[in-house]
């Protein structure tokens, strides 16, 4: 008990109490996000009139559907496949998850910042998800889009209308940033840079987001970057005039 009690004074910043109190907010808003996100947008008739919206915007600005060729590359490979999948099912809640405890054990003083990023980008994607109930393009195998959700957890959890604006866009851009930010080593730099655009093409080649999803995502995690980090954007800006 002693020990425990030592090791926690050493290697937690705040002590154990802080550190429930901080795994107790994150583990909260996980589980209110998924409550909400599972009523929010029940209207499959809006959510796939919507989605067709998505797709003939796409078809008249770009002639062709990116997510479909994506997809169709990405199965052709069985690596390539099992890459992607594993990147849409734990680019969200499990690495986000594990770059927050990092972040709080490693480089407490960004952590309060870079968690109210978080959850303020997944807050206003929760309204998105509201008012702009959307099917993905794996709902719409008429154009040759494959659907791999076949586990019905999965479905029961989860609001399959979730596409618009694309949280895995906005967390995996929120965490590269920050993450490129925090970490020392050059080649971390790199990895934590190309993380969000290789999350980008995975949510894609997935078939689980349109481009305008993606593009919708990245918007507002720039967005929130922006608001949460602007006071501290300005005082790196004084201190370097």
């Amino acid at each position: 008990m002693i020990a425990a009690l030592a090791a926690g004074r050493r290697f937690l910043p705040r002590g154990y109490a802080d550190l429930a109190r901080q795994a107790a907010i994150w583990f909260g808003f996980v589980f209110a996000y998924q409550v909400a996100r599972g009523f929010a947008g029940r209207n499959p008739a809006k959510a796939f009139a919507d989605g067709w919206r998505i797709l003939d915007f796409e078809q008249h600005t770009t002639h062709h559907v990116f997510e479909l060729t994506l997809q169709q590359f990405v199965v052709s490979s069985q690596l390539l496949s099992k890459l992607v999948a594993w990147t849409y099912w734990n680019s969200e809640f499990t690495v986000v998850g594990l770059a927050l405890l990092w972040v709080y054990l490693r480089r407490h003083d960004a952590f309060a910042r870079f968690r109210n990023a978080i959850i303020s980008a997944n807050l206003v994607g929760l309204v998105g998800y509201v008012l702009l109930p959307t099917a993905p393009p794996r709902m719409f195998p008429s154009l040759g889009f494959i659907d791999h959700h076949t586990n019905g957890v999965v479905q029961l959890a989860g609001n399959p209308y979730a596409a618009m604006p694309s949280l895995h866009a906005a967390d995996a851009l929120i965490v590269g940033v920050v993450l490129a930010t925090l970490v020392r080593r050059p080649l971390w730099k790199i990895v934590w840079l190309l993380w969000p655009a290789w999350v980008w093409f995975a949510v894609m080649a997935s078939g689980n987001h349109f481009w305008l999803d993606v593009l919708a995502g990245i918007f507002l995690a720039v967005v929130t970057l922006a608001i949460v980090y602007r006071a501290r954007m300005r005082s790196l800006i004084a201190n370097r005039l």
